[in-house]
């Protein structure tokens, strides 16, 4: 989790520092929404995976598949409740989204495989 942490407030600093000197046009104004909420799921997926781990890895698959469609339809909500309430450049926040998906997901997948090549 401490990894994960690390990568958002690195994210956070990136997307600070690119508002600021005026290179945010490839980045809609709610990207800290969409960050947010991609650390909640990291959260919610690290928590699900140590359930997992536990008992000898019983149940691991269970929760891991579980985790893969919590955060898809918690991803389709998110995208859809904002839509929903009207955006200036819906494009622009789907491309984003989409962007912070691939990269969490990419982050979890490496965490998740390291853990598992080490035990």
């Amino acid at each position: 989790m401490l990894r994960t942490l690390i990568a958002t407030i690195l994210l956070g600093i990136v997307f600070f520092l690119a508002q600021k000197f005026h290179f945010d046009s490839f980045l809609h104004p709610y990207i800290w929404y969409i960050l947010v909420f991609f650390f909640g799921l990291s959260f919610l997926a690290h928590r699900l995976m140590d359930f997992g781990m536990q008992n000898k890895r019983e149940k691991f698959v269970t929760f891991y598949i579980s985790t893969i469609v919590a955060r898809i339809i918690l991803s389709l909500i998110f995208i859809a409740i904002f839509l929903y309430r009207g955006l200036t450049d819906s494009f622009l926040f789907v491309i984003d989204f989409f962007a912070l998906y691939l990269f969490y997901t990419c982050f979890e997948i490496y965490g998740l495989y390291r853990n598992l090549r080490r035990d």
